[in-house]
């Protein structure tokens, strides 16, 4: 999972939080919710991190060093 640059369609659920407008298709959040995004500061750089209810496995995350 992934978070990238949208407009915002029919399809899509509008969460707004702390000032933050964030957008994810209403099939997709159907499936991974819950679905949690922090930002994180690690010794690698900082950014966002998403949680969700999906289970991880070969495909490229958070901690692929080839993505």
């Amino acid at each position: 999972m992934a978070m990238a640059l949208d407009e915002q369609t029919d399809n899509d659920e509008v969460i707004e939080e702390k000032g933050v407008t964030f957008l994810i298709e209403k099939d997709l959040l159907n499936e991974v919710k819950p679905i949690q995004v922090d930002f994180i500061t690690s010794p690698m750089g900082s950014g966002f991190r998403l949680t969700s209810s999906l289970p991880t496995g070969g495909e490229c995350g958070g901690s692929c060093s080839s993505c």
